[in-house]
């Protein structure tokens, strides 16, 4: 879990790291990006969701690199529709994909000597993915409104959130989105539908609300369709607030949230975001967003403290 100071705040005004030109399939151009995932060697991937691939971008350059997908979408074994998370699994060295539309998830390996593709999951609405320390696999799953654990070579999981049909009471999810895993195994999931951030402790029968919760709006209180989602060691969470167009940081415990960056009216302003959706923190705290209507990649630098 990422490190980031109790009152850590973050520069206004963002750094474009990715596309940001309007959308487009070109190397240096995304369509609707959706999760990221910051590897320690600088390397950004990014599913870029209506191009239909997974792009690998170095942080110091501008142009990517597709390493699955093909700019069109398809069920063969080299093509992806609408792919929406990305994860590196550093055990086997290789990338797990939700490839959306195909209702899979992915492995593909790309080794010097290697590089192969296979389905490990298949027949699931998946959204989001996360690894936990112990290598364990949480899928979100949008159609049955729940989320999985898997163990290696497992096919068919166990319920760890949700499961109990769709609804808004506190055993329930409403298309589950974005995963994040904090400590002991526990599962925070963008509850998109139910406007609200959900915690599930490991072997609980029921969630506990972190986020949101009091139905659609834009109060300090309220979400408007959460997306990506983050933990840190303090049990703090961030989310991408899709449609009020902001990330918002929810200490442990309280009602109200505190707005990072954004605000509530869409632009393509450095301060601005429209449709934020996946998130990450690299090494020093600074804070990536996939600025998904904007077909970018944002860098809110952590100011000093």
């Amino acid at each position: 879990l990422p490190y980031i100071p109790f009152d850590g705040e973050w520069d206004a005004n963002a750094i474009t790291v990715a596309g940001g030109k309007g959308p487009g399939s070109t190397f240096n151009r995304l369509y609707s990006p959706k999760g990221l995932y910051l590897a320690k060697s600088h390397t950004m991937f990014i599913a870029d969701s209506m191009n239909h691939r997974i792009l690998k971008i170095k942080q110091e350059t501008i142009a990517g690199q597709i390493i699955a997908g093909k700019n069109l979408k398809g069920y063969a074994s080299d093509l992806l529709s609408a792919p929406s998370t990305i994860i590196f699994d550093k055990a086997s060295k290789s990338v797990l994909i939700c490839d959306y539309h195909n209702r899979r998830v992915l492995q593909k390996c790309v080794g010097r000597r290697k590089t192969y593709t296979k389905t490990i999951i298949k027949n699931i609405e998946c959204f989001g993915l996360a690894l936990d320390e112990e290598g364990y696999l949480y899928v979100s799953d949008t159609e049955r409104h729940e989320v999985r654990r898997y163990g290696l070579g497992d096919r068919f999981g166990t319920v760890v959130a949700g499961g109990n049909g769709q609804g808004r009471r506190l055993h329930q999810l409403n298309h589950p989105m974005y995963i994040a895993i904090g400590d002991d195994q526990c599962v925070y999931v963008s509850d998109s539908w139910n406007d609200r951030v959900m915690k599930w402790e490991k072997g609980a029968t029921k969630g506990i609300i972190v986020a949101g919760g009091q139905r659609k709006g834009t109060d300090r209180n309220q979400l408007d369709y959460p997306t990506g989602v983050l933990v840190d060691r303090l049990d703090f969470v961030y989310v991408s607030d899709h449609w009020n167009n902001r990330v918002m940081r929810w200490r442990n415990g309280m009602l109200l949230g505190e707005i990072l960056v954004g605000g509530n009216i869409p632009g393509n302003l450095p301060n601005q975001l429209n449709g934020p959706e996946g998130l990450a923190f690299d090494e020093d705290g600074n804070l990536w967003v996939a600025d998904s209507n904007n077909h970018r990649i944002q860098r809110f630098n952590i100011l000093k403290i």
